[in-house]
C-alpha cells in the first residue's frame, strides 16, 4: 500500500471540503503598478498611468501588492513586510524595477530575492529577500539601464556599489500552518547581517485590509468595512481583525529576543492607519482620511507623527520593530520576530517561542518527506534542490487575480479615477463578459503579474506532479464561461485577450490527467470529458476564424516564435493580403491529434465519443 505524507493528507482534506487548506497562501501580488487592470489613461498607457513612485500613495482597485505577501484566497486580508536602513527615503515595502521605457531590454525587476520553499497546500513556505544597508540606488538602476543600447547587457543592482563587502541583510520569511486548524498561521522574519560592521533594520510586519469600500459597487454597501485595532489586554501586541468574511480574528505579536543577556527584548510599537490614497499629494485634493497608506512611511522614515491614528484603529497596520541600538544588529548576527494570526476565542494568545518554533520544524520536516516522495529516485542533492525550489517558483507565483471588465470599461461610482470616454471600445473591448476573480498561476508576479493561457497549460505540467488538483482547476478554469469567449476564443493576456496563443491547452489537459493517473493512482474522466466538450469549441474557432481560405493552413498570431517578427502578427499585415505560417498550421496539426487521444480515451468509458474521435483523425 502506497504511504500517503501528511502534506497529501492536507490536500486530500481539501479536495473532500473537509477543511480549506488552500484559504491561504502566498496570493499576494508583487507588483500591481503599472498593470493594464490599474489603467484608466486616456493612451493606455500603464506604465505612465500608475507608477512606481504613486505606489506607497495610491490605493489599488484591483489587487494588492507587498514583499513577501500572503493572503486569503479572495485577497480581503494581506499580509506582507515593510524594511528600512536608515537611509532610504521610502520603506521598502514591494519590490522596485525599470519599466519598458527606462530599460533597454523591456521592463525588469532589479532586485534580489528567492522562492526558497512551499507546498501545494501552503502549509510551509519560506522566501529571501537580500536588503542593502546602504540606500537603494532606485535612480541609478533608472539612468544606466535607460542609456544602455539594446546591444548591451542590462545594469543589475550587483553592478552597483550597493552590496560592496556584503553590507545587506538576507531577510527569511517563513509561514507555517497549524497542525490541524487551517486557519491558524505562525509567520517567522530572521534578517542575518552579513556585512561586516553593525547596521541598523527596521522591521514592520504588516496587515492590510484591500480596499473594496471605496468605489460605490452595489455588492459591498450591505457589507461593514472591516477594521483593525489594538487590543487592551493581558498582550499589549495584538492586532484585533474584524472583517465581514472571516469574523473576529487577531494578529498577535511576540517581542524580539535581544543581540546579548545584558540587553532587553525588542518589543514592538503598533502603528495604524487607513489604506486609502493620499489624494492630497496625488492630486491637491482634500483626503477622505487624515490617516493614508502611506502613515507608516511618514511617521517611520520622516518621524512625522501626525501621520498615523492616535485611536489606533484603521484599515492598515503594523508591528514596527527598531533594531538600532549600538548601532544596530552585529555583523554576523540576526534578529527574529514571531507572530501568528489567530481566532479571538484562541487560549493561546501569548506566543511561546518554543512551542513556536517546533511548528516551523514539523512542518518543515513533513514538506521534506512530501518532495522526497515525489521524486524518489537516487538524485544528488543539489539536483534535488533544484527541483525543489523550482516547484517553490511555480507556487510562489500563485496570486489573487481579479478582472471585472463591465466594471473596468465603464468605471466605479465613487472612483476618483475615470474610464475615457471611448473606453467601450478601447483595449479588449470584445471581453466584456470577462469576470476574473480566482488564485491562478501567473509567469512571473512581477514582470508578468497576468495570467497567460498558454503559460498556464505548460505551468499545469509539472504542477500535476505535486498537485494535480490545482492543476485541474487551472485547465478548466480557463475554459468556463466567464473566461472563454462565447465564439470559442480563450483570453490570452490582459494587454491584449485577444491575441492569438499557440493551442496547447488540450494537450495540457491530457497530460494533467495522466500524469495523475500514473502518480497517485486517480483517474479523473469527468475532468477530462468537461475540459474536452470546452476545447471542441476552440478548436472550431480556430477552424472558422484563422484558415480564412478553408485549406488547412492557418494565420495569425505569435505561435512559438514570440516577439521576433518585423511586424505584429496577430493584426492584418501593412501590406494587406493574408499570412500563412507553417508554425500555426503545426500548431493546428498538434491540436486534433491531443483532441484525437482524449476523444479516443473516453471512448472507453462512453462510445459516443468513438464518432467525435473520427472528426480529428
Amino acid at each position: 500500500m502506497r504511504l500517503v505524507t501528511k502534506e497529501e493528507e492536507r490536500l486530500s482534506q481539501d479536495r473532500n471540503r473537509t477543511k480549506y487548506w488552500r484559504r491561504w497562501g502566498p496570493y499576494l501580488g508583487e507588483r500591481q503598478w503599472a498593470t493594464v487592470r490599474e489603467d484608466y489613461s486616456d493612451d493606455g498607457d500603464a506604465w505612465s498611468a500608475f507608477p512606481f513612485e504613486q505606489s506607497h500613495l495610491r490605493t489599488y482597485r484591483w489587487g494588492e501588492d507587498g514583499l513577501a505577501g500572503v493572503s486569503d484566497n479572495h485577497q480581503l486580508i494581506c499580509f506582507s513586510m515593510a524594511l528600512w536602513n536608515e537611509n532610504d527615503d521610502i520603506l521598502k515595502e514591494r519590490l522596485f524595477g525599470v519599466t519598458g521605457e527606462a530599460a533597454n531590454h523591456g521592463e525588469d525587476v532589479k532586485e534580489l530575492y528567492y522562492y526558497l520553499d512551499n507546498t501545494p497546500s501552503h502549509s510551509y513556505m519560506k522566501y529571501l529577500y537580500k536588503y542593502p544597508q546602504s540606500k537603494f540606488p532606485y535612480e541609478e538602476l533608472i539612468s544606466e539601464n535607460r542609456k544602455r543600447s539594446r546591444l548591451e547587457r542590462e545594469y543589475e543592482i550587483t553592478d552597483s556599489e550597493v552590496l560592496k563587502d556584503n553590507r545587506y541583510f538576507d531577510v527569511i520569511f517563513e509561514m507555517a500552518k497549524d497542525d490541524e486548524d487551517e486557519n491558524e498561521l505562525y509567520f517567522r522574519i530572521t534578517a542575518y547581517n552579513r556585512g561586516p560592521t553593525p547596521a541598523p533594520l527596521h522591521v514592520a510586519p504588516q496587515v492590510t485590509f484591500r480596499n473594496t469600500w471605496s468605489w460605490g459597487i452595489d455588492e459591498e454597501k450591505d457589507h461593514d468595512k472591516p477594521i483593525a485595532c489594538k487590543e487592551y489586554q493581558d498582550n499589549n501586541y495584538s492586532i484585533r481583525l474584524d472583517s465581514w468574511k472571516y469574523g473576529s480574528n487577531r494578529l498577535v505579536f511576540a517581542p524580539s529576543p535581544a543581540f546579548s543577556e545584558e540587553s532587553s527584548d525588542i518589543e514592538p510599537k503598533l502603528l495604524f492607519t487607513n489604506n486609502e490614497s493620499n489624494k492630497q499629494k496625488l492630486w491637491n485634493q482634500k483626503n477622505a482620511s487624515p490617516y493614508t497608506k502611506d502613515a507608516f512611511h511618514e511617521y517611520i522614515v520622516n518621524e512625522d507623527s501626525s501621520a498615523i491614528n492616535p485611536q489606533q484603529k484603521g484599515t492598515k497596520a503594523c508591528a514596527w520593530f527598531s533594531f538600532d541600538e549600538n548601532g544596530g544588529v552585529p555583523p554576523g548576527d540576526y534578529v527574529t520576530i514571531r507572530y501568528r494570526f489567530t481566532r479571538t476565542d484562541s487560549d493561546q494568545p501569548v506566543i511561546d517561542e518554543e512551542a513556536f518554533d517546533k511548528v516551523f520544524a514539523r512542518r518543515q520536516l513533513e514538506a521534506d518527506e512530501f518532495y522526497w516522495r515525489i521524486s524518489p529516485l537516487p538524485i544528488s542533492d543539489e539536483l534535488r534542490s533544484v527541483q525543489r525550489q523550482a516547484f517553490a517558483g511555480l507556487l510562489w507565483n500563485k496570486q489573487f487575480y481579479q478582472f471585472i471588465h463591465d466594471y473596468w470599461y465603464r468605471g466605479d461610482p465613487d472612483s476618483k479615477i475615470k474610464p475615457t470616454i471611448n473606453r467601450a471600445n478601447g483595449r479588449n473591448k470584445d471581453w466584456k463578459h470577462l469576470y476574473i476573480n480566482d488564485v491562478l498561476s501567473l509567469p512571473d508576479k512581477w514582470e508578468y503579474p497576468f495570467f497567460c493561457t498558454w503559460d498556464t497549460a505548460f505551468h499545469c505540467i509539472p504542477i500535476a506532479m505535486i498537485d494535480p488538483d490545482y492543476a485541474k482547476n487551472q485547465l478548466d478554469i480557463l475554459t468556463r464561461e466567464w473566461y472563454m469567449h462565447p465564439n470559442g476564443q480563450m483570453p490570452a493576456y490582459e494587454w491584449n485577450f485577444s491575441d492569438v496563443n499557440p493551442p496547447v491547452h488540450a494537450w495540457a489537459t491530457f497530460r494533467t490527467y495522466k500524469i495523475e493517473r500514473k502518480m497517485y493512482g486517480r483517474q479523473d474522466i469527468p475532468f477530462l470529458e468537461r475540459v474536452f466538450q470546452k476545447l471542441l469549441l476552440n478548436f472550431t474557432w480556430w477552424v472558422n476564424r484563422k484558415d480564412t481560405e478553408g485549406k488547412g493552413l492557418f494565420e495569425g498570431g505569435f505561435l512559438g516564435l514570440d516577439n521576433i517578427g518585423i511586424f505584429n502578427r496577430s493584426e492584418p499585415l501593412p501590406t494587406g493580403g493574408t499570412l500563412e505560417q507553417a508554425d500555426s498550421t503545426g500548431w493546428m496539426a498538434f491540436f486534433s491529434l491531443q483532441m484525437l487521444n482524449i476523444a479516443l480515451e473516453l471512448a472507453q468509458y462512453n462510445p459516443v465519443y468513438e464518432d467525435i474521435a473520427s472528426k480529428f483523425f
